[in-house]
């Protein structure tokens, strides 16, 4: 079930009207502030004008780890930075690296290959760091739940100091120092930085500073992992990020920003200011691409290049590597949703967990991104393999995955993340009994349902330059402050045309004479269940748009419902509908709430033959066939039943009629025998 449940962010109107006067902003910024619970004149101005930074040596063991690197600064002892291969990693090797460099040190860095390592400190480049000749290891974006090689560098005569943010496990590793805001004893007032917000943290106070001038040194590194990484914006993040914007963009404009952000700036082929969105979509899949597949030891390579022609052809081809990510993730991705839908047990389970053999590890992570918003489902895509099989998970509002994991931690052989997204190693003979064990952890907490926030309602009338001009205060976007969405209810669909040669949709929506232009990017038309005159619901976005010198407002639909369907009916029923397809013989909980039989079977058959096949949802098809939302899960069965006798064929996505008529008993359907126990039953 990929159906979301429309939320609208309750707003008191009279209140945002006395912020917008008493804080000096403009109504509609403040409006959308409230909305988001920014209720109080203090948490308004603190959350858009606030520019203090957090003191350091308020994060645990940090006097302590300075203290240390410190030694091994001024004895010339060896440091290696141990990195991670995304692009948090990446900026955080960079930035660490690019310090202490600059501090004397004597210091290299070492980022684990994603394929052959996997996440993390493993032995085998600890012994290679001792051949090196390191004496400390200092680690970021990792290092908190390798408790296991912190003990064996140990041993080897190797010290560690741990600068992470990933969430603490039930015992610290026995580092020197253990920098994570994330510990119980943490006093910190703020724990949601990125592992490069951490080790900014670490390089403010190694030079006793707040961090002023090093944001100014360092921002645009900052910034950078800080949106890949998908934290919080809230708090210091937002000041870390608008910051490190600004000198970004004075950078590309003065000449002063580093050789290698230019370079990958330019080869987005990027026109106009850098701001979040661009962080997030065009720069950060670019740094991600060369640790998914080749090596991210190039992309910072990139980061460190101070030669503007080997930053260019770095750049350059960590984007054609961009580029094949795409086109792997893209097979990968179909491969998965094959297995998927040819699998119920896996299909209509709470929580997706599918693996495939030799899935490239490097965009498994994205895979599971995709399954579960197609699915509404938390996801795990698993790689496997004859040795330790890797797998990736995300999850949606209101299920921890870190939490799922943790329950399950018997049957893996390790694993780490957050709450919605989660990396994991297992052997390959333990996954079906991971599925069952997670799923038996779904099974305790109440049903989920995915959410899309709305932030408020518009009027189409209302919507002008100013008014969204006005929203630019509340950059940068990400976490916790994404880019708003606005409903416009009961619009009227009055066109549908085809753009950028078919790949993309542009709609045009009606209201009481107000007619607007929306577009629908990588949704062809004929992909949309919707026709002219269907009253619509849609869920937009709203951006400044220039174009031949005038500024127009741009319309981007995210989500588009039909107008007047009762969502709640409809989860309920799709519910009900995976309920049924677990095959439990139980029939006490459908009776008289699934009622199909031969003539509404026929019905079914005769509105897919009439209208040349079937494309689209069962919702559609149950609203085309002027039914209630009760009867989608019948509407589902119907199609199973038609589908299990070969009456109808789905192909492509696409339920089509075969080439000869098909006689056959519904009886013979396993489905149709199980739907009349719902009813004989009664």
């Amino acid at each position: 079930m990929n159906r979301k449940k429309w939320v609208v962010s309750p707003c008191d109107r009279e209140l945002a009207a006395d912020i917008a006067e008493n804080c000096g902003i403009e109504p509609f910024a403040a409006l959308l502030l409230c909305s988001r619970g920014l209720t109080d004149e203090f948490e308004v101005e603190s959350f858009l004008f606030d520019t203090e930074l957090i003191d350091p040596f308020t994060l645990p063991d940090m006097e302590i780890a300075c203290e240390r690197v410190h030694k091994a600064v001024d004895s010339g002892e060896r440091i290696t930075v141990f990195g991670d291969y995304d692009a948090d990693g990446v900026t955080s090797t960079a930035l660490m690296y690019s310090f202490l460099s600059s501090r004397g040190a004597v210091v290299d860095y070492y980022i684990p290959d994603r394929a052959d390592e996997g996440y993390g400190m493993n032995n085998r480049a600890i012994d290679s760091l001792k051949e090196r000749g390191t004496g400390l290891i200092v680690t970021v974006d990792n290092g908190i739940s390798a408790i296991d090689e912190i003990e064996y560098a140990k041993s080897l005569g190797i010290d560690v100091v741990v600068t992470d943010h990933h969430k603490v496990g039930e015992v610290l590793p026995d580092a020197v120092a253990v920098v994570d805001p994330h510990r119980e004893d943490s006093v910190c007032e703020f724990s949601e930085w990125a592992g490069v917000g951490v080790a900014f943290k670490f390089i403010c106070a190694f030079d006793n500073d707040f961090g002023y001038d090093l944001l100014e040194e360092y921002g645009d590194l900052v910034a950078l992992g800080t949106v890949a990484d998908i934290v919080s914006l809230r708090s210091e993040n937002r000041i870390i990020v608008r910051s490190g914007l600004a000198f970004i963009n004075a950078g590309l404009h003065d000449g002063t920003l580093r050789t290698g952000m230019k370079a990958l700036i330019e080869a987005c082929d990027n026109s106009g200011a850098i701001n979040s969105t661009g962080l997030a979509f065009r720069l950060s899949p670019r740094i991600n691409a060369a640790g998914r597949l080749g090596s991210a030891e190039r992309a910072l390579k990139l980061l460190l290049s101070e030669d503007e022609e080997e930053a260019r052809l770095i750049a350059e081809e960590i984007s054609q590597l961009n580029s094949q990510r795409q086109s792997t993730e893209g097979a990968i991705t179909e491969e998965a949703i094959k297995i998927i839908e040819n699998n119920d047990d896996i299909k209509y389970r709470k929580v997706i967990v599918v693996s495939g053999d030799g899935w490239h590890q490097g965009v498994i992570g994205i895979v599971a991104s995709r399954v579960a918003e197609k699915y509404g489902k938390p996801c795990i895509v698993i790689s496997e393999n004859d040795n330790v099989s890797r797998g990736s998970g995300r999850s949606i509002e209101g299920f921890s995955l870190y939490d799922a994991l943790s329950y399950c931690s018997g049957t893996l052989v390790q694993y780490g993340g957050h709450v919605l997204a989660a990396g994991l190693s297992i052997d390959k003979d333990k996954i079906p009994e991971f599925r069952d064990k997670i799923n038996e952890y779904a099974e305790t907490l109440e049903p989920i349902v995915g959410v899309l926030h709305i932030d408020c309602k518009l009027n189409p009338a209302g919507i002008d330059v100013d008014m969204v001009s006005s929203l630019q205060i509340l950059e940068p976007y990400g976490a916790e402050n994404p880019q708003p969405l606005f409903g416009l209810y009961g619009m009227y669909v009055s066109g549908i045309q085809s753009v950028g040669n078919g790949k993309h949709t542009r709609l045009s929506l009606k209201k009481n004479g107000i007619s607007l232009s929306a577009i629908m990017f990588s949704v062809a038309p004929e992909a949309l269940p919707y026709v002219t005159g269907d009253k619509v619901d849609a869920a937009v976005k709203l951006s400044e748009n220039e174009y031949m010198g005038k500024t127009q407002v741009s319309v981007q639909v995210k989500d588009i419902r039909l107008s007047g369907y009762d969502e709640d009916k409809i989860i309920a029923s799709e519910r009900l509908y995976e309920d049924f397809c677990k095959g439990k013989e139980d029939f006490t909980p459908f009776m008289g709430k699934i009622i199909v039989d031969r003539a509404f079977c026929g019905d079914v058959y005769r509105y897919i033959k009439n209208n040349g096949g079937w494309r689209y949802s069962s919702e559609f098809l149950c609203y085309r066939l002027g039914l209630s939302e009760e009867r989608l899960a019948d509407c589902n069965i119907a199609l199973d039943v038609l589908s299990e006798l070969g009456i109808i064929i789905l192909k492509e996505g696409k339920y089509i009629l075969p080439s000869e008529n098909i006689k056959v008993s519904l009886e013979n359907s396993s489905v149709f025998r199980r739907a009349c126990k719902c009813r004989n039953e009664q």
